[in-house]
């Protein structure tokens, strides 16, 4: 049996408001992040274009050291004022050392720490070689005096051509996963508020069914009073009284759902078995029905006396189907500390392992009739409203099933 398809215009037209701006806060998003991408892309292209600019200014300025070299070259000797040049090296930004052949420093200004240090002076000048073509002024009668300058890059080309372009380049990227981080919570909170209107729905489906039921339910409630009053099978009419109050029950049950739920003290060996005893007159004559709740000492526990029996209800009937008309069904009461648990065992047909936790999803099935929403309903009212739990802890293929159902007691139930 298939789920009936409901049809709400109002829950329509909503799901389509919700998907349009979803749409539409999507579509925003991608514009934004293209039009940062071109934005930074841009930018980009301005900073390598100052960044080229100032490496040409530094060459400029190296090109000047080199003038100021060969302009002290005089009469093939090399005439120049050491502390003007130390000075001006002192102003000049971009890293320099002017050295000759044997590496020995003529000007610089970098610190004593690497000019002292042969080693690092030897990777300073190497590394400096790497980034810039070094540049050797001649001098002396046959220029058999060779002077090279060399240069690097000032510390400020370095951190805008390294740090900051990269986390300009990283943005748009950083700005889409912040967008797919928005869409998922987004899709997430649109998916529950989807589910939320069919709950909705279902709930007003719910309670409509029970006000429609109310009164055919009330008009078999008169007829059974006037059926006691005549000569006919009263034994009968007793059943009948028994079946009219267990669909009043079932009314009342739908009237509940959606509703908050109240717990109050109850003896849950009379709960469970007054349904124990309606099946009991109900199943087949090759059912063999037992119940260790009358003989025992009242159990008192908070419940929903009237939702606690539809999870018991639901049990007995999974059990009946399972049997096919012959076996035993065993109903256990009992309680172990602050814990309280019924068991509803029984013979048939039994669960594979891999469906324990399934058989509790809504729509799961393995019978060719049914909704699949008896065992999901019943996990929810125990987990739920009860904080309990629900949960198959024994079956075997062709041997049977136990179902055990176990509430937490706390201060006040007795």
């Amino acid at each position: 049996m298939k789920l009936p398809r409901l049809h709400n215009p109002q829950l329509s037209t909503t799901l389509r408001n919700h998907a349009t701006l979803l749409v539409v806060g999507l579509v925003l998003a991608i514009l934004s992040v293209v039009y940062t991408w071109r934005m930074s892309v841009g930018m980009r292209h301005e900073q390598e274009a100052a960044i080229e600019q100032l490496r040409e200014d530094e060459r400029n300025a190296v090109e000047m050291w080199e003038d100021i070299l060969r302009s002290t070259n005089i009469g093939g000797q090399m005439v120049y004022n050491p502390e003007l040049l130390h000075e001006l090296a002192e102003h000049t930004n971009v890293p320099l050392i002017i050295a000759d052949e044997r590496l020995n420093v003529w000007v610089t200004n970098l610190s004593d720490d690497i000019v002292d240090n042969p080693e690092s002076l030897r990777r300073e000048i190497m590394l400096m070689s790497q980034n810039n073509k070094p540049i050797s002024v001649a001098y002396g009668v046959m220029n058999q005096t060779v002077v090279t300058i060399y240069y690097g890059m000032t510390d400020y080309a370095d951190l805008v051509s390294s740090r900051h372009s990269r986390a300009l380049a990283l943005f748009p990227y950083m700005q889409l996963g912040i967008i797919i981080i928005f869409a998922i919570f987004a899709y997430i909170a649109f998916a529950s508020a989807k589910q939320s209107e069919h709950n909705r729905v279902w709930v007003g489906l719910a309670k409509e069914t029970a006000h429609q039921l109310g009164t055919p339910t009330s008009s078999l409630l008169g007829w059974i009073e006037y059926l006691r009053s005549q000569p006919v099978d009263q034994q009968a009419v007793d059943e009948m009284g028994k079946d009219l109050s267990h669909l009043m029950k079932i009314v009342d049950r739908f009237s509940k759902i959606g509703s908050e739920t109240q717990l109050t003290p109850a003896n849950i060996n009379e709960v469970v078995g007054d349904t124990v005893m309606y099946f009991r007159r109900r199943v087949p004559r090759n059912v063999t029905l037992t119940y260790n709740g009358l003989a025992m000492a009242p159990i008192r526990v908070m419940m929903n006396a009237a939702l606690f029996e539809w999870v018991i209800e639901n049990l007995m009937k999974n059990s009946l189907d399972a049997l096919q008309g012959q076996g035993s069904i065993e109903v256990v009461v009992g309680e172990s500390g602050n814990t309280v648990f019924v068991e509803v065992s029984d013979t048939g047909k039994g669960i594979a392992k891999s469906n324990w936790t399934r058989i509790f999803e809504p729509g799961f099935t393995t019978k060719t009739r049914g909704w699949g929403l008896g065992l999901s309903l019943s996990r929810r009212i125990i987990e739920e409203y009860h904080a309990g739990k629900i949960a198959v802890v024994r079956s075997e293929i062709g041997k049977g099933t136990t179902i055990r159902v176990t509430l937490e007691r706390k201060e006040g139930d007795e």
